[in-house]
């Protein structure tokens, strides 16, 4: 006896930034797709001071699937990158390596878009394309020959071929499909504030290497930028007790005073940090995406421009595969998404990982080699091209939408 048909093409779980695009990718290019996104929290703008640095790639996917034009106002490009490092008390905090923002002529490697905007834009986008299910919670997962079932806690069932994790680092569909994680807490915390300056950015990042971790001071538009601080939980925890006037001073002498006088716009935010990689990205009828399927350190600014990477390799999986009348939640669909996916993911997280272990100690020894080594990279052309093109997300054998193209 075969089971009944299912009233949707696909079901997402997850209605941040990386599961409202799958949904606008799946079904700005593949006519009559029936995508529903649940969410266990209300559709609405997140109240968040995150900004994100997207990467050139991510542009082109955003512009694939008509969107940048509403964010271009709010995106500010980022015109080189400045990276420091010093010990516990130096005054003196040389560049020893930097790279120019662009990756060809005209287009910035990265632009800063803080995630409300982004999130407001894609809610718009996806509100006549997909049906929005929320507040809701999942109470159960099963996957049958052609279908899958998610059970909701009110009563429902709902059933689609394929169903999409998209619902973050704690995801609840991973554990019900007994997906283990291989993680590592970094003990440290990311203090996530907006600040305003005095002197203008002129676009430019800077990443200040200290012993407790990267200090990043990403540009907004105007004169404002997006700080990500990453100290020990106490510290963390400390700074984001301080009133407005002392948490501006603190952040000022971190960043030695290189934007002048700062003034905190929002107060601050605090997220404990660990590197997180899913055992698997799929199981039967589910394909993990974003946070669901991996978590890095956030110093290399990569963790959403992987979930976005991800978003484009399953939407062109998918849609191809619909195309050629094969089952989209078929083992050999959701195999092939794996395959695409897992291995850039695992690099990016060894690199991320690898990086704030050299860069977070203070032994003089250590520094020594290190700045060597950043000085010698930053003397060799060809690799600090590589580094730049590959922290922009351009890969020729990449999925269609990273490039620019449509599935």
């Amino acid at each position: 006896m075969s089971e009944n048909p299912a009233p949707y093409d696909v079901i997402i779980v997850g209605g941040g930034p990386v599961g409202l695009s799958a949904a606008l990718a799946l079904t700005r290019f593949q006519r009559g797709m029936r995508v529903a996104i649940l969410d266990r929290r209300p559709f609405a703008v997140p109240d968040d001071k995150r900004a994100f640095a997207l990467s050139a790639g991510v542009k082109r996917v955003l512009e694939t699937l008509g969107v940048w034009a509403d964010l271009a106002a709010e995106a500010q490009p980022i015109s080189a990158m400045k990276i420091t490092d010093s010990g516990r008390g130096d005054l003196a905090r040389p560049v020893f390596l930097s790279f120019a923002g662009d990756v060809a002529p005209g287009e910035p490697y990265a632009h800063m878009v803080p995630n409300r905007v982004l999130s407001a834009v894609l809610l718009e986008a996806v509100r006549a394309r997909a049906e929005l299910i929320a507040p809701v919670e999942i109470a159960g997962y099963a996957a049958g020959p052609a279908l899958a079932t998610l059970s909701l806690k009110d009563g429902r069932v709902l059933s689609a071929p394929l169903i999409v994790a998209a619902d973050g680092a704690m995801s609840a569909l991973r554990e019900m499909a007994g997906i283990g994680v291989v993680s590592h807490d970094y003990r440290q915390a990311a203090v996530v504030t907006t600040i305003a300056h005095a002197l203008p950015h002129q676009g430019v990042a800077f990443e200040h290497f200290r012993p407790a971790g990267p200090f990043a001071s990403l540009p907004l538009t105007g004169n404002r930028s997006s700080l990500v601080w990453t100290e020990s939980p106490a510290e963390a925890a400390r700074l984001k007790g301080l009133p407005a006037e002392a948490a501006a001073l603190a952040i000022e002498a971190a960043m030695g005073s290189s934007l002048g006088k700062v003034t905190v716009e929002e107060g601050l935010q605090t997220f404990p940090l660990r590197l997180q990689l899913a055992r698997a990205f799929v199981a039967p009828r589910l394909a993990l995406i974003g946070d669901a399927a991996h978590v890095v350190h956030p110093l290399a600014g990569q963790g959403l421009n992987l979930g976005f990477a991800d978003v484009a390799a399953l939407a062109q999986t998918v849609v191809e595969a619909l195309r050629l009348g094969r089952d989209p939640g078929g083992s050999d669909v959701l195999g092939a998404y794996q395959t695409w996916r897992r291995l850039d993911t695992a690099l990016m997280a060894a690199v991320t990982d690898n990086l704030n272990r050299l860069f977070s100690n203070d032994m003089a020894p250590v520094r020594g080699l290190r700045d060597v080594g950043l000085g010698l990279v930053d003397r060799a052309p060809r690799i600090k091209s590589a580094l730049i093109g590959r922290a922009a997300g351009l890969d020729r054998g990449g999925p269609n939408l990273l490039r620019g193209l449509p599935i």
